[in-house]
């Protein structure tokens, strides 16, 4: 799955933790334009993703891009290009979301907080990047506001169910500091050593955790300080990507692209109530995607689904037919192992709505053989969030 965004780009950047990664006996590999770390020494991929699963992961995802929106009408512009409610979104708190194109599709996903009445962070996909930069530059033309990618700052990752023990040690006010921050919540702190960092609590492993942005100058010394805490340990994408997979995570360019629309991917949810009526501006692609909500007229969605034998792992394309065989039903978009579940293969899929009900049986077909798999809710593990 991750491996097909490797590539053999000659001038990789590098994160501001590279030399700490390299110093940890990570296997650097190039995603997304930078030299990252997939794996480090000393931990398999199954044991770091037990190890997220059962105390605490740190990742970097410094590679993300981050950026603000400002201005008079940050509000409006927001609503053009996404189909979520950002007018009524409390400030401190993020929505995630999707950007659409004018016929409805999805150019990426991402995560939006609200940190003023007319201004914004946001965090899009490191392999988006100037496809993202060259959308927003070309939507907001008219629009009374500035979009601007945040330079030299970093974005770590800390999860699993230790994460507020870990963070909160490095917090004034310790672990009681963050009783009342919830998921989807962001905020400022101040280290003891005097470091200013912003944490949401949000992530992309279904667990409880944080993502913390930082100046580059602090970032390794935040990740040594994290890191010395016997609770957490340095995790790389291997691990991130089966973790995102159990936890019914859409990675772009699998199970979303530009050709699909929010409802094609069963992220219906996104598109907000109070815009369905288009008091509050019609977004990109509303005709579309209200005809597929009020008639739908969708033909496809995205499932999860679980091996009920053994076999190799269906890989993205894979096709998946009816239980009989007879009929080609849809193709898996993200299939591995799942090391929470015993090794079982696990995978999520774009089906025909016929085969999109939890118990529905259907075949993978796998280098020419055939295995029985079963559609599956999502997440395919349970998540653990930090919730009011």
């Amino acid at each position: 799955m991750i491996a097909k965004r490797f590539n053999s780009t000659a001038a990789l950047k590098k994160t501001a933790l590279y030399n700490l990664h390299v110093s940890m006996g990570g296997t650097m590999v190039p995603f997304a334009g930078y030299s990252m770390p997939v794996k480090y020494a000393g931990m398999t991929h199954i044991e770091s993703h037990k190890w997220t699963r059962q105390h605490a992961g740190l990742f970097d995802v410094s590679h993300m891009l981050q950026s603000t929106l400002r201005g008079a009408d940050a509000v409006s512009f927001l609503h053009k290009i996404t189909p979520t409610d950002f007018q009524n979104l409390p400030v401190g708190t993020s929505s995630l979301s999707v950007l659409l194109n004018e016929r409805g599709g999805i150019v990426d996903d991402t995560m939006v907080t609200k940190t003023g009445a007319s201004e914004f962070y946001i965090v899009t996909n490191a392999a988006c990047a100037a496809k993202d930069t060259q959308f927003l530059q070309d939507q907001i033309s008219g629009f009374d506001c500035q979009w601007q990618p945040i330079e030299n700052r970093s974005l770590l990752a800390l999860q699993g169910p230790d994460a507020c023990k870990v963070f909160g040690s490095l917090i004034k006010g310790g672990p009681e500091a963050l009783k009342d921050l919830y998921f989807g919540e962001r905020r400022p702190f101040e280290l003891t050593d005097g470091v200013q960092v912003q944490a949401a609590r949000s992530g992309y492993t279904g667990e409880d955790g944080f993502e913390i942005s930082v100046v580059d100058s602090s970032a390794e010394l935040l990740g040594k300080l994290l890191l010395d805490n016997s609770l957490a340990r340095p995790i790389g994408l291997a691990a991130r990507d089966s973790l995102r997979l159990e936890a019914g995570m859409c990675l772009y360019g699998n199970e979303l692209n530009d050709g699909t629309t929010p409802i094609d991917t069963s992220l219906g949810w996104l598109v907000s109530k109070t815009r369905r009526d288009g008091s509050l501006g019609k977004f990109n692609g509303f005709e579309p995607i209200m005809k597929q909500i009020q008639d739908k007229s969708n033909s496809v969605v995205r499932v999860g689904f679980k091996y009920t034998g053994k076999g190799p792992a269906a890989r993205t394309g894979t096709p998946l037919l009816s239980e009989d065989g007879s009929t080609a039903v849809g193709h898996v978009t993200s299939g591995s192992a799942s090391p929470s579940l015993g090794g079982v293969n696990i995978g999520q899929a774009s089906v025909l709505k016929v085969a999109r009900k939890a118990g529905t049986k259907l075949l993978v077909s796998v280098r020419n053989k055939v295995f029985p798999v079963e559609v599956a809710r999502l997440p395919l593990v349970p998540s653990h969030y930090y919730k009011k």
